[in-house]
């Protein structure tokens, strides 16, 4: 190891600057393990006992020293700082709530599925064409009638359905077909079906309908009779329902420019509508009755041959 040369200049403070900071450092070190003061602390160590001894008795207000300090051991302190604690909490009062707590949130429902149909298949248009029907409202009770059907497309195979009952058919040509409806088909008000078809319907066409409405009836109530209704001059009285007069018709005459008597006696009175041939009868009644009314006359009395005066 190379020697320090004190004569040099530089050499000589290092060495000075050394000292220095080695008797610096002894000081800090001093002062950190054992101070600067007098006398040397004391340090007290505490046992630990199993039953701790009593502390002493603070003093009562009005004794003779109230202010004299209490003298604790250092054993009791050392007790005070590892004895449990106790603790007492205070009543919690939660804070008031911002918002309703019973209000829960409620899922919106999910949206309807949409079910996409697929076209239902158009229906193929019927091979016959079915234009129209002649004629188109009839009355009921009528006689037979004459049934034309227009259209197009018809065959000699294709026949008048008329409400699901054939008809014998008269094939004119591929645009025009006739058949008799009888009078029993359309006895009641109401629409009949109309329909061209072949028997194994492989051919038929677009349905029509024919309108059977009720027929006019007499606006007379049969009333009385006069004379022997077997005899052919024999009276009926019926009386106006419009306006409560009394007429007397005989048999084959007209009555109300429609109808006419072709049966008279006393029980019924039957009429014939002239234009559509339809029958129609009358039971005897007694009418509705008015002060004017030769019904409302009192019958005489018949007095008996022997009866005294």
């Amino acid at each position: 190891m190379q020697a320090v040369d004190l004569t040099r200049p530089g050499e000589r403070k290092k060495l000075i600057w050394a000292g220095i900071l080695g008797l610096a450092a002894l000081v800090v070190l001093w002062w950190a393990l054992f101070g600067f003061g007098s006398s040397s602390p004391s340090t007290t160590q505490s046992r630990a006992t199993a039953t701790p001894a009593p502390a002493q008795a603070r003093p009562r207000p009005g004794t003779d020293r109230p202010n004299q300090a209490e003298t604790v051991s250092p054993d009791i302190a050392g007790l005070a700082m590892i004895r449990p604690i106790e603790y007492e909490p205070s009543s919690y009062s939660a804070p008031e709530a911002k918002r309703n707590i019973f209000a829960y949130y409620v899922p919106p429902p999910p949206p309807a599925r949409v079910v996409s149909e697929a076209p239902a298949t158009p229906t193929p248009p019927p091979p016959v064409l079915l234009a129209s029907v002649s004629p188109s409202n009839v009355f009921a009770r009528s006689a037979d009638f004459k049934l034309e059907a227009t259209g197009d497309k018809f065959t000699p195979a294709t026949k008048i359905y008329f409400e699901g009952r054939e008809l014998p058919t008269t094939y004119t040509g591929p645009q025009q077909l006739s058949a008799t409806v009888p009078a029993s088909m359309f006895a009641a008000p109401g629409s009949r079906n109309v329909i061209v078809r072949s028997a194994d319907n492989s051919l038929y066409s677009n349905p029509l309908t024919v309108s059977v409405a009720a027929p006019p009836v007499p606006n007379y109530l049969y009333v009385g009779i006069i004379g022997e209704y077997t005899r052919v001059g024999d009276t009926a009285l019926v009386q106006d329902k419009s306006n409560k007069n009394i007429l007397s018709v005989h048999r084959g005459e007209p009555l109300g420019g429609r109808f006419r008597v072709t049966s008279i006696s006393d029980k019924e009175l039957v009429l014939i509508d002239t234009t559509l041939k339809i029958k129609h009868t009358l039971a005897m009644t007694e009418g509705e009755r008015n002060p004017g009314n030769p019904l409302t006359r009192p019958t005489p009395r018949v007095e008996a041959e022997d009866d005294e005066p």
